[in-house]
């Protein structure tokens, strides 16, 4: 296996290139790359975004290969007594045994679908919910029932995301940012987050919370409205402003927005912790 990440990134341009020639017959290193890269996100040690001297960063080398496994493998029967399907990437956990998730540290409860090159870090409770590739969960987090973490979703350490959350998946375009919920976020029920927003550490999001890249997010104290980003320890919840003025004067309909209502305090905190006893 390739494991050098200059190679590995050298060799998947180099096939995204030659994307057309691939297919499910192809061999040699293009190959073994794409593969190499799929098995080192499993495990953590390529991410598709990465914070580097506190600014997020998309791999979009480690996006193409995600894309390319897609022409270099054939559909196969997975066996899954829960849920038998026919696809071209594995299950995270198809050829796990119990000592292989006694050492990973983590809780998964049966309906937690976590597809191949998705990683699940220590301490993490996967309730019936659905991990798409590329995706990232770090230590302590616990992803609620019905929760969709989509493809490339980065979510941080010791977050709740709750029930019926939706995190967008990104594949393409290639330099568009992942979904990046930063560490000991709450993700109220039922709230949707995509288009590359990013919530920044410590903030916590309400129910029914609507986010993408175009929607207005009110400061309520300030004044200020901002775009694809939640600052830190910030409360949000849904709201409205008020909308244009029709043609013949009347009120015009109001529009969705996010309100951020005031920073975190003991109060939010000690509502949206996470109980250890569930560990």
């Amino acid at each position: 296996m390739i494991k050098d990440r200059m190679q590995l990134e050298t060799f998947i341009n180099q096939a995204w290139e030659k994307k057309d020639q691939l297919s499910s017959s192809s061999t040699g290193e293009l190959v073994e790359a794409i593969r190499s890269i799929m098995v080192q996100m499993d495990s953590g040690k390529i991410r598709v975004a990465e914070k580097v001297n506190g600014n997020w960063t998309v791999n979009e080398w480690a996006k193409k290969a995600i894309l390319l496994s897609f022409k270099v493998n054939d559909c196969f029967m997975i066996n899954d007594p829960q849920s038998p399907s026919f696809d071209k990437i594995p299950l995270k956990f198809d050829e796990w045994n119990e000592d292989f998730f006694a050492g990973a540290h983590f809780r998964i409860v049966p309906g937690a679908i976590v597809r191949h090159s998705a990683y699940i870090g220590k301490n993490v409770v996967m309730m019936p919910s659905f991990t798409n590739v590329g995706a990232f969960i770090d230590d302590g987090t616990m992803v609620d029932t019905g929760a969709r973490i989509g493809s490339c979703a980065q979510v941080g350490a010791n977050c709740h995301i709750s029930g019926g959350v939706g995190l967008g998946g990104v594949l393409e375009p290639l330099q568009a940012n992942p979904v990046i919920i930063e560490d000991n976020c709450f993700i109220g029920a039922n709230s949707e987050i995509a288009e590359g927003v990013i919530v920044g550490e410590g903030s916590v999001i309400g129910m029914n919370v609507m986010l993408g890249s175009s929607t207005k997010i009110v400061n309520r104290d300030t004044g200020e409205i901002i775009y694809g980003r939640v600052p830190p320890y910030s409360v949000v919840v849904p709201g409205s402003l008020p909308g244009k003025a029709l043609p013949n004067g009347d009120p015009g309909p109001s529009l969705a927005c996010a309100v951020i209502i005031k920073q975190v305090d003991e109060k939010t905190r000690s509502k949206t912790s996470i109980n250890e006893l569930l560990r």
